[in-house]
């Protein structure tokens, strides 16, 4: 086959990675909002804000990066840093003896993804032709969340094993974090797209005033699409909340994550083909959908119907968001770029996850979960305005 009709072998390498990290983390996260409420002893809205600055640091942590790499015009050396950080805390889970140190360990952890975010994803765009960016970030989300449901799984295995040993299922998680460094030093080699020279006598620290305003409009549909998704820690404390058993808690950020990889890749193909529009906005209804079942579906139902289409969501927009992003960014400042588009977003994470872990403590989780339906909705107006006030222009 034509080589320009295939996704490039580094895509495939990113995607290993991701899936082996998010083998480790999420067989963490599976289990840590869980042991941060019924082993430490925290409330819903502290967990809240402990996801919410956890996911903003790691955004702030992009811009940085993204300018460093466009700056040095290089990609893989933070791609390993990134990863390495993360992966070194690891431990730090398991050897935590309070939430001081659960908390430190998931702020470095968050660093690390921060650093290494916005260079991988525009990794992608610098080796991928435009025609097969929307299927090469589809591609790499969906090995990605291979991983999300793979740790989980090991979660339930492990805590069935080690008789609901919360710590001791923790330490399973270094393994696949460690062996994602060797895949990253032995098969990412980074293109020279772009001289170094070249391309950093071109980026200057105002270099986010040069994005054209389409990218600023796409960030304001960014803003939305965050505080409208919940942090998937209140997934696992709805699980709790119902009483389903310990073992059984990882099965929600399965289900989720199993969803999510069916969709990711084929919707990138969609995306493509036809259009990522019509995608982002089937995204955000089928979000609302699965906050309300959260919201008003009672016991178990309405926590499987939820997860299921939380995970359509996901696979049906992130890519696709990925994929605009790299279209209407100059390749000078796409690291930059990626960098402004993952601090927004983790910005309205934070302010999302605290007003969500408020609003469960104060009324209860159908108010936390109606919320977000509500900031759903207006995301989906604002798409419709747009799309009304861009064809009212072409019109005239």
């Amino acid at each position: 086959m034509d080589s320009s009709r295939r996704i490039p072998r580094t895509v495939w390498v990113l995607g290993g990675v991701s899936l082996l990290m998010d083998m480790s983390s999420e067989l963490i996260h599976a289990v840590l909002p869980v042991y941060m409420t019924a082993v430490l002893g925290l409330s819903a809205l502290a967990v809240g804000v402990v996801e919410g600055i956890a996911e903003a640091t790691a955004s702030i942590s992009k811009v940085f990066s993204g300018f460093v790499s466009d700056r040095v015009a290089r990609r893989k050396p933070l791609v390993l840093l990134g990863y390495g950080l993360s992966a070194l805390t690891k431990p730090l889970f398991p050897l935590a003896e309070g939430v001081t140190g659960v908390v430190a360990a998931r702020f470095a952890d968050r660093v690390g993804k921060g650093i290494r975010g916005a260079p991988r994803d525009a990794l992608v765009a610098d080796v991928t032709p435009p025609a097969l960016r929307d299927a090469a970030y589809g591609l790499r989300q969906a090995l990605d969340t291979v991983g999300a449901f793979v740790g989980p799984l090991l979660a339930m295995l492990f805590l069935w094993l080690w008789a609901n040993d919360l710590r001791a299922v923790l330490w399973v998680a270094v393994v696949p974090a460690f062996a994602c460094l060797i895949l990253i030093v032995a098969g990412i080699e980074e293109p020279e797209t772009v001289g170094a020279r070249e391309r950093g006598a071109a980026i200057r620290l105002a270099g986010a005033a040069a994005l054209p305003a389409a990218f600023w409009r796409l960030i304001v549909m960014a803003a939305l699409f965050a505080m409208a998704r919940l942090s998937e820690a209140f997934l696992v404390l709805r699980a709790q909340e119902i009483g389903l058993p310990l073992p059984w808690i990882p099965m929600v950020m399965i289900v989720m994550s199993a969803v999510y990889s069916a969709v990711a890749y084929p919707a990138g193909l969609l995306g493509a083909r036809h259009g990522r529009g019509a995608l982002l906005a089937a995204s955000l209804a089928a979000l609302v959908v699965a906050q309300l079942a959260l919201a008003w579906l009672a016991g178990s139902v309405g926590l499987w119907v939820g997860a299921g289409l939380w995970g359509l969501h996901m696979g049906l927009s992130q890519g696709g968001l990925s994929a605009a992003v790299a279209a209407v960014a100059p390749q000078a400042v796409r690291a930059t770029a990626f960098g402004v588009f993952h601090f927004v977003t983790g910005v309205f994470q934070l302010a999302s996850g605290a007003a969500a872990g408020w609003l469960w403590l104060r009324y209860g989780s159908a108010a936390a979960f109606g919320a977000g339906a509500a900031w759903a909705l207006l995301a989906l107006a604002w798409m419709a305005g747009t799309v009304l006030r861009t064809r009212s222009r072409r019109a005239t």
